[in-house]
C-alpha cells in the first residue's frame, strides 16, 4: 500500500504549505536530504495555543503533535513529494510547557506515531522532545523535520 493509499485509508487530506510568518524558508533540500522548518500546531488556521501542564492535557498536546505531522507531510509533498520519502530520519519537538511538566515524549508520539502508520519502517526515526517556557505565537506544540529522499 503507498503511503498515498494510507493517508486516503485514514481520512487524511494534506495540507498546502504554510507562508512563513518569518525570515526563513519552509523546507530546504542539500543532497539527498530535505530540512523542513518548525511547524507549529494549529486549529482553523490559527495557532493552537496553550501549555501542557497548565491549561492542556497530555493527550489534548498528543492531538496538536499528530496534527503538525499532517501539516509536515503537506511540506514534504510540496518539496519533493511523499513517494520520494525513503526515511523520516529526524524530528524535533518543542512543547510549551509547566516547569513540572514530564510528558513531553508522550505528547510527541502524536507526530510519530502517525509517521509510523503511513511510511512504516521508513517512518521510524531518531527525536528529541524538549519542554520549553514558550513557542511562537504562544501555540502548544512546535516540531521539525528532517527527512531522507531518493
Amino acid at each position: 500500500m503507498s503511503v498515498y493509499d494510507k493517508l486516503k485509508a485514514l481520512n487524511i487530506t494534506l495540507p498546502a504549505v504554510s507562508t512563513p510568518v518569518a525570515a526563513y524558508l519552509p523546507f530546504v533540500q542539500t543532497g539527498n536530504l530535505v530540512f523542513l522548518s518548525g511547524h507549529i500546531a494549529k486549529k482553523d488556521g490559527k495557532p493552537l495555543v496553550g501549555q501542557l501542564g497548565k491549561n492542556m492535557t497530555t493527550e489534548e498536546g498528543k492531538a496538536a503533535a499528530r496534527s503538525i505531522a499532517i501539516d509536515l507531510m503537506g511540506t514534504l509533498e510540496a518539496a519533493v513529494g511523499l513517494g520520494k520519502v525513503k526515511r523520516i530520519v529526524k524530528l524535533m519537538s518543542l512543547v510549551n510547557s509547566t516547569g513540572d511538566y514530564t510528558e513531553q515524549h508522550l505528547v510527541t508520539n502524536g507526530a510519530s506515531e502517525l509517521f509510523g502508520e503511513i511510511f512504516g519502517d521508513a517512518g521510524k526515526h531518531a527525536r528529541s522532545a524538549f519542554g520549553v517556557a514558550q513557542v511562537p505565537m504562544g501555540a502548544c506544540v512546535e516540531i521539525d523535520l528532517v527527512a531522507e529522499v531518493g
